[in-house]
């Protein structure tokens, strides 16, 4: 049997489009994975960030699913603490009345965003270190088991939405194995302590009305076409696209040429960004395919979740298809 595959949606906005552009892109990308196999797409919770669209997580996950029938559809993650754990039992809790045993709910304790961003939250510095009572008290809602006397989630109570931790540390890797909870660990950004983070989790899991035995989720980049040649172009647009933003933010930040980004890239510091995609599958299906198997027996993964990093919409929807064809192929 093949691994499953998933998708993590970042829904961006390429140079000259619109946030309506990236919502239309991410409905057409999760009607190409609900017809090649793909088990779920999952939406991340960024803020304050010009190439990124999904900052309004649930509303995203919505809209998709009413474009949509069958896939699971959730959130990679909700950034818990910049969250009550009511709103989001309430929201989670709308969506999966809505669609009935299609909605996921991942967890995370970034703040997804910088510290102005934070502060415009509203968010406590120390919000994050009440993360693991927060999961608990979120878990409660949905179960219809709440944790305060007298407050219940309408919609959300008795749902069970199932939860999944993300992380990118030991932390997490924990968290979710002491609560007996799915984990997905986000390599496909965060690559240093995968390893340890999945063995960690998988030593230390404890059974739960969940989940019986541990779960293991790990990201991992994608760029699929049918000629290595333009697999990689499109793969180095698009990093010098993520670097670019990263080194240039806000108002009146310069604008650097691409061969600027390249020489940057050959720096200590831009080295160190690069080597952020190192789980990056780049080539043709049969490369593309291999890579992915050998990750994931390296990485302890249970399920693989892409993210598809071409910057066109069109480009995207073919490494969907590419890849479901080469992994469905390689069973047999």
């Amino acid at each position: 049997m093949p691994i499953p595959l998933s998708i993590l949606d970042l829904a961006p906005i390429a140079p000259g489009e619109t946030a309506g552009d990236s919502f239309a892109a991410s409905v057409l990308l999760a009607q190409a994975a609900e017809r090649h196999g793909y088990r779920r797409v999952w939406y991340a919770e960024h803020h304050n960030m010009p190439s990124i669209a999904s900052s309004a997580t649930s509303i995203l996950i919505g809209h998709v699913a009413a474009h949509t029938s069958t896939i699971r559809l959730g959130a990679g993650g909700v950034m818990l603490p910049n969250h009550a754990p009511l709103t989001i039992a309430e929201q989670f809790g709308t969506l999966e009345s809505l669609y009935p045993g299609r909605i996921d709910l991942g967890l995370g304790r970034a703040p997804g965003s910088d510290q102005n961003t934070m502060r415009a939250l509203r968010r406590d510095g120390l919000s994050a270190e009440q993360f693991p009572q927060d999961v608990l008290e979120l878990q409660a809602y949905l179960r219809g088991e709440s944790l305060i006397p007298g407050v219940q989630a309408v919609p959300g109570a008795g749902t069970n939405v199932p939860l999944y931790i993300l992380g990118s540390s030991l932390f997490g890797a924990r968290l979710a194995a002491a609560l007996g909870l799915p984990y997905a660990f986000a390599s496909h950004f965060a690559p240093d302590a995968l390893h340890e983070a999945m063995a960690t989790y998988r030593r230390e899991f404890q059974p739960s009305d969940q989940l019986a035995e541990p779960y293991a989720i790990a990201g991992v980049n994608v760029v699929a076409a049918q000629e290595s040649a333009d697999a990689v172009e499109q793969f180095e647009t698009t990093r010098r696209a993520r670097v670019r933003g990263m080194i240039s933010r806000g108002p009146g930040a310069p604008e650097y040429s691409d061969e600027q980004i390249d020489a940057f890239l050959l720096t200590p510091d831009g080295r160190r960004l690069a080597d952020m995609m190192r789980y990056t599958a780049v080539g043709t299906p049969t490369e593309v395919r291999g890579f992915l198997e050998d990750f994931a027996v390296s990485a302890q993964a249970d399920e693989l979740i892409v993210a598809f990093q071409s910057q066109a919409i069109a480009d995207r929807l073919r490494s969907v298809e590419l890849t479901a064809t080469a992994m469905a192929g390689a069973s047999g």
